[in-house]
């Protein structure tokens, strides 16, 4: 399977909607060792007006172990701050990444807007 270089090479950049309670964080591009900060940053700075956090991977290229740690340090530090934090429409590579490290079922895929998929 060829990969398109320009793709998988294209760094993190995200934008952020809040609906109501809800706030969903458009990621794109690369999760990776180096550009993890400015995400886990403005994510964190969303805990004490928002209840849930939908961190929308459709756009998302690769996610390396590091990109990992700062979604799980995400889940961690929401879970404390009393909010909720969902992966939705991820792909098979990071589907892969959460099968062999086990987290699968911590970050169960939902659909929009954090509705369980059947």
């Amino acid at each position: 399977m060829a990969t398109d270089p320009v793709v998988s090479d294209t760094p993190l950049s995200f934008r952020i909607e809040v609906e109501g309670d809800t706030a969903i964080v458009y990621c794109s591009g690369r999760l990776m060792a180096g550009e993890t900060d400015a995400l886990r940053s403005e994510v964190k700075k969303l805990f004490p007006t928002t209840k849930r956090i939908v961190l929308d991977l459709t756009n998302l290229t690769r996610m390396d172990s590091m990109g990992l740690g700062s979604i799980v340090s995400l889940y961690v530090s929401a879970k404390t701050a009393g909010c909720s934090i969902k992966m939705v429409n991820f792909g098979d590579r990071v589907r892969q990444l959460l099968i062999i490290t086990n987290l699968l079922e911590v970050f169960e895929e939902y659909g929009k807007h954090a509705i369980k998929m059947p």
